[in-house]
């Protein structure tokens, strides 16, 4: 399995550059998650990795609607030989808004795992995005594990209780480095709701007890406390490890913060000590 250490770093594909790179490396964060569906060629992950020594790079996540599985193999194969182990495949079904080819997403997250599965792409060095119950098991049995995206640590509980104890479970969660809860919710508004429009997020905060009301945009404050770790340096590191001691393996921050390198450098030794 590819190794990602307990805290990393989330953004769009195509937001690290290589400098960036290496410096979170060196501050000790364990992977870069590359979000917003990156398309098949997986461009930009070879700089990344050739740009440092340890940390890894994973996708959060390939959609399996837009990159054809055989594409992608390729790509991981060619990354994998170049930087063996440095590299985690993390797919996912995305929003059935955003195609007007969905289909149920289960059947179709089989028919990819089943592609690569034939292109050789191991069992363990890829992990399915996963928020409901029957493809957090499917995750557990074909893949490393889950990447469960815009949770709070009660899910990762009922997602650790589906797993298993082996399977990898990578969470992510949302920071913004404000005292202020007024000024740090207003940060966080633009990056929670335009989830709340899609129904697999809403459907997924319901049944972990948000109200109708809570999802009304731009999100209850109680929800948007519930999915942005905020305060001071100490109180959001704390938030975080509320994910770990309910059963996360490896938790994915995203900063919402204008100047997101200058709050990660201002985490990278609190998250150290609590490693």
């Amino acid at each position: 399995m590819t190794e990602l250490g307990r805290f990393g770093v989330w953004r769009a594909h195509g937001g690290f550059t290589p400098e960036e790179a290496r410096e979170l490396e060196r501050l000790g964060y364990g992977t870069l998650w590359l979000g917003g569906s990156p398309p098949a060629e997986l461009p930009g992950v070879a700089e990344l990795l050739a740009a440092t020594e340890t940390i890894s790079v994973a996708t959060s996540i390939v959609n399996v609607w837009s990159a054809p599985a055989k594409e992608v193999a390729e790509s991981f194969h060619r990354l994998d030989a170049r930087y063996p182990g440095r590299f985690l495949l993390g797919i996912g079904a995305g929003h059935p808004e955003m195609t007007g080819e969905y289909r149920k997403p289960y059947e179709v997250l089989v028919e990819y795992l089943d592609e690569l599965d034939r292109a050789g792409v191991p069992k363990e060095r890829r992990a399915l995005a996963a928020l409901g119950p029957r493809v957090l098991r499917l995750a557990g049995d074909r893949t490393a594990g889950a990447l469960p995206y815009l949770v709070t640590p009660e899910h990762t509980r009922g997602a650790r209780e589906i797993l298993g104890p082996d399977a990898l479970l990578a969470v992510e969660h949302k920071v913004v480095l404000d005292t202020d809860p007024v000024r740090a919710r207003a940060q966080a508004i633009p990056r929670v709701e335009f989830y709340l429009d899609l129904r697999n997020y809403a459907s997924n905060l319901r049944r972990l007890g948000f109200q109708d009301a809570d999802l009304v945009k731009p999100g209850s404050a109680r929800l948007l406390d519930a999915l942005v770790a905020h305060g001071s340096a100490k109180s959001v590191v704390e938030q975080l490890l509320h994910h770990i001691d309910a059963g996360a393996d490896h938790v994915v921050l995203q900063v919402l913060d204008d100047d997101s390198m200058a709050t990660l450098r201002t985490l990278a030794p609190l998250l150290h000590e609590s490693s």
